[in-house]
């Protein structure tokens, strides 16, 4: 018995296009570019659901619901529609309650939630408790800490440096320095097996640690050169010493502005002398508990994890080879560290509460 003979289906140049189109394209789903061939067959001359259905290998009912599809909604037809779904089991007051929950109690027995136990004080489940804290960015399991000063001159000292570093005087070298103490050569007990596809560099816990040396460092705001010296020991002296190179490689027409922070080796009586004899130089000392705001940190965080942090060495003097080659390759291409943002509108607590 012959069937009705299908509706006839024509498609226009930009249709045609689009399906061939969805046909040869990689990224398409196979289902959308089974039902583009079902579309572009279908609408060939005299072709039958039948027909079509035998040359794609795919049911007669199919070639007759995309057929029926494509000519109601046209290119359109051919995207699944968005299903119904089940329906909501947690309510939009359920919701709000476990967000309160979750920010305003605190169970009796831990310092936070945990899903499992959020999961029994809300009565639902856990991958609900889950899913909610995911959606609102809550995790009671982290904690972050924040830098807080109780420097009573933080905010003149906050817009003191940050001047320094965002209009810098004219006729002037600005310096950030700092020491970083206690590098420690460690040598590993057994070779480094160096890394492979699918595995990274491998190295046995055990280590021999040799002797500690201590790095002085300047760092050029303007050009992002630096100026190291390793000393033995953390004192006065050394500080003076240093000085004294600083000195020696700056221009003598310009003055020097020195970033330090706090310690109270750059507070003696050594220093305070050989600062008086020498008027070009002047010190800018950072916040109480505001380091960071020395740039010479950054260089140090560099340092540590290019080259000390997996590096292996036999004595001090190979650190201090691996040191001292560092900092060739810094004033070799040197990149200076660009502060961008006013000490007004510095996100910080303290200095939130202090500016006028």
């Amino acid at each position: 018995m012959r069937g009705r003979k299908p509706v006839l289906l024509t498609l226009s140049d930009e249709e045609r296009a689009a399906l061939e189109s969805i046909v040869r394209r990689r990224g398409s789903g196979e289902a959308l570019a089974q039902r583009a061939r079902i579309v572009l067959a279908c609408a060939e001359p005299d072709s039958t659901n039948a027909g079509v259905a035998r040359a794609l290998g795919v049911s007669r009912s199919s070639a007759i619901v995309w057929r029926q599809r494509f000519l109601a909604h046209r290119l359109e037809g051919l995207v699944d529609q968005p299903r119904s779904g089940a329906p909501r089991q947690v309510g939009d007051d359920q919701i709000e309650r476990l967000i309160a929950l979750t920010l305003e109690t605190q169970p009796d027995n831990a310092t936070h939630w945990s899903t499992r136990a959020m999961a029994r004080q809300a009565g639902m489940s856990q991958t609900m408790v889950s899913r909610v804290w995911h959606a609102f960015g809550l995790a009671p399991h982290r904690q972050k800490t924040f830098p807080l000063s109780s420097d009573p001159a933080l905010v003149d000292k906050v817009r003191d440096m940050v001047g320094l570093y965002m209009a810098s005087p004219d006729r002037a070298l600005v310096l950030c320095v700092d020491e970083k103490p206690q590098i420690q050569a460690v040598e590993r007990t057994a070779p480094v097996l160096p890394m492979r596809p699918g595995q990274p560099e491998r190295a046995i816990h055990d280590d021999k640690q040799h002797a500690t040396t201590d790095l002085l460092a300047a760092l050029d705001v303007r050009t992002g050169t630096v100026i190291g010296a390793r000393k033995g020991r953390h004192h006065a002296v050394a500080f003076c010493a240093f000085l004294d190179e600083v000195e020696a490689a700056v221009p003598a027409e310009l003055d020097v502005h020195l970033v330090l922070d706090n310690a109270a080796t750059y507070k003696t009586r050594l220093i305070f002398d050989w600062l008086v004899k020498r008027s070009r130089w002047h010190l800018h000392f950072t916040p109480t508990s505001a380091s960071w705001l020395n740039l010479i940190e950054g260089w140090f965080a560099l340092l540590t994890r290019r080259r000390l942090q997996q590096g292996v060495f036999t004595s001090t003097a190979d650190l201090g080879a691996a040191i001292h080659a560092y900092i060739d390759q810094t004033n070799a291409d040197p990149k200076p560290f660009v502060w961008t943002k006013t000490s007004d509108a510095m996100a910080w607590p303290t200095l939130r509460r202090s500016v006028p």
